[in-house]
């Protein structure tokens, strides 16, 4: 590992040399001479003194460069039958296309634009607009409840909002102007203008305020790039708070380039002219960024895809669309090949398809637990790498770096920190604990490039919700512990740490024993109020598909696993057979809502769940499991 010891020992002792250098990769109105500007401590900037536009860099520069004709983005979509490939010259002049329509509408640099879309190519065209003519984009996530959009422009007061007329979530058609409607009525801010793309499976019926897309880019001129300050905000992206207001996280312009134009050599080893398959949505962070950004960036291909892993209509579309496009590296959440492993156990329908082009497998999103990453390293013969990283840090913080040197696997653990990263683990007092030791995972200031700079027109609540805890730290939120050799294993939020009879367990290690079951797919545990012990923990778990032993067998075996490995401190004695669990639209299971309704309290469903009818579903085994004060 000298190779990667060498490039982590750069980045910490000569950080700006480092970014500076990495910088490089980047085509600069004005190039940096300058990496940091920490004057304004906490409020760090990366290469003040820098003007781009990132969305030259992504399109414009490849076609320059006599690369015009190759696949920038491929829409595949198994939910309506069609396929659409789009070179960089066609990508380009459709942005420039839009942009120009943007600034029909009177959108300038510094403007929002909320873009609430389906997997189409133009939420990524509309996403690139902005950012060609320097408006602030935030994308939020398609179907998202009328009463959360509106929460969302309020806080970002855009000038114009994209949206379809319809997005499509299995074989059911979502009507979207109807949300977007009430959303606006709800919100205090008023957009000027929505701009609304008619999708064949249900067309809209437009009102004053709208304007029909296909006529929007037919009437105006396309836009040129306007380059902004290396610190512009490039887009918001919300996430959830504890307050119930969504935290609007910034991303700067400059740093979120370089960053991600690194990340895409030396985390993922994609480069020009290469596939990459993201299996996400262009809503969350993973595809902003491994969708949209940093596959353009260096000038790959992109898969656009508008469907599930599975149900789409079966279980092999991921295997499918690997070996039609020669995907080189994929990167979606484990929850996403649970459901692959639940339904196509033996891994059969891979073998339809041939894979011999795919390269990586990366992970990220919820933590891997190991029984799903031998399932998948045995499935495909490759590298399975977990990674870990946040909606706020924008790019991996952890993860195992195949483009500059891999390091031998561990499961359980997305490995060691990247360069630029500066990861410890803290006890409550704020002191470093041994290796081994879980305690709170941090980061150590500054951010490197790409890190949200702060929230958006709330800089108070980005010190308090993040650097307040541990002075000189950035507070992930994620507890877990480094070994050793470096590696770091994030066991779960912190809140998932529960405290049985002054026993600090992590909820994360009963998973992972529960996990290994052969019969399990995927699981849950969250701990619950108990009079005698403050916590207690219970399990829930789905099973494979075929399986037809009787559920209380299968329980009673998983308590005992879970005693055989942990010991008989974990007091787990309650796991509960079940049908589905409730999951965020990214893969994210929902333990907080599932520990909540637990405790008997009036736990709301989040807007984020994917399938409300799971929790309805589980409320009365929760109740049965939970409480006992």
């Amino acid at each position: 590992m000298g190779k990667y010891e060498d490039v982590f020992r750069t980045s910490t002792e000569a950080p700006e040399n480092f970014w500076l250098t990495a910088a490089e990769g980047i085509d600069w109105d004005v190039a940096p001479q300058r990496a940091l500007d920490a004057s304004g401590a906490p409020f760090y900037r990366w290469f003040p003194d820098g003007r781009l536009n990132v969305c030259f860099n992504a399109l414009d520069r490849h076609v320059d460069a006599g690369r015009g004709e190759q696949p920038a983005l491929v829409h595949d979509s198994p939910v309506t039958g069609t396929r659409r490939t789009y070179t960089y010259t066609q990508l380009r002049d459709e942005v420039a296309a839009f942009a120009g329509g943007l600034a029909r509408l009177g959108v300038e640099q510094g403007d929002r634009v909320v873009i609430y879309m389906p997997m189409v190519p133009e939420a990524a065209i509309a996403m690139l607009a902005c950012a060609r003519i320097g408006a602030v984009h935030s994308v939020v996530f398609g179907g998202f409840a009328p009463h959360e959009l509106a929460l969302r422009i309020d806080d970002a007061a855009p000038k114009v909002v994209v949206s379809a007329s319809c997005g499509i979530e299995g074989k059911r058609v979502i009507a979207y102007k109807p949300l977007l409607d009430r959303a606006i009525e709800l919100a205090v801010h008023k957009p000027e203008k929505s701009v609304i793309l008619q999708r064949p499976q249900e067309r809209a019926e437009l009102g004053a305020d709208d304007v029909d897309w296909a006529d929007l880019v037919t009437a105006a001129p396309p836009a040129d790039c306007v380059p902004v300050p290396a610190n512009a905000p490039l887009y918001i992206l919300y996430t959830s708070g504890t307050t119930g207001k969504p935290k609007g996280v910034v991303r700067d312009s400059g740093g979120y380039a370089v960053a991600l134009h690194w990340s895409m050599g030396a985390v993922y080893d994609v480069g020009p002219g290469e596939t990459m398959f993201t299996g996400s949505d262009v809503g969350w962070v993973v595809g902003h960024s491994y969708i949209v950004y940093a596959p353009l960036l260096v000038g790959a291909t992109t898969i656009l895809y508008e469907g599930k892993p599975v149900g789409t209509p079966d279980a092999g579309q991921f295997w499918r669309v690997a070996a039609e496009y020669r995907v080189k590296t994929m990167f979606t959440a484990p929850t996403a090949f649970r459901a692959i492993r639940k339904e196509d156990p033996k891994g059969l329908l891979a073998a339809d398809h041939d894979l011999s082009g795919l390269r990586h497998l990366f992970l990220a999103g919820e933590r891997l637990d190991p029984e799903t990453y031998h399932w998948a390293s045995a499935l495909l013969d490759i590298p399975v790498i977990d990674h870990w990283w946040q909606t706020e840090t924008g790019w991996p913080i952890v993860a195992n770096p195949v483009g500059i040197e891999a390091a031998p696997v561990k499961p359980g653990s997305p490995t060691r920190p990247l360069p630029g990263w500066d990861v410890r683990v803290l006890d409550p007092s704020g002191d470093p604990v041994p290796p081994g030791v879980d305690g709170a995972i941090v980061v150590k200031l500054p951010l490197p490039p790409g890190a949200l700079p702060t929230l958006w027109n709330d800089d108070e609540r980005y010190v308090a919700s993040y650097l307040s805890a541990f002075d000189g730290y950035y507070l992930t939120g994620d507890s877990g512990h480094i070994d050793d050799d470096g590696y770091v294993f994030v066991m779960g939020r912190t809140d998932d740490v529960i405290n049985v009879a002054g026993h600090r367990l992590s909820t994360g290690s009963m998973e992972e024993a529960l996990a290994s079951h052969p019969d399990v797919a995927e699981c849950a545990v969250i701990g619950v109020a108990d009079a005698l012990k403050g916590q207690v923990p219970r399990g829930f778990v789905v099973l494979k598909a075929g399986i037809s032993r009787e559920a209380t067998e299968v329980e009673a075996e998983l308590v005992q696993l879970v005693r055989d490995r942990i010991g008989a401190v974990a007091s787990l004695k309650s796991v509960a057979v079940v049908a589905a669990l409730p999951k965020t639209r990214s893969g994210k299971i929902l333990r907080k809502t599932m520990r909540g309704i637990a405790d008997g309290l009036d736990e709301p469903i989040p807007s984020t769940v994917d399938d409300a009818s799971v929790i309805e579903a589980l409320r009365p085994v929760l109740r049965r499991t939970g409480r006992t004060v």
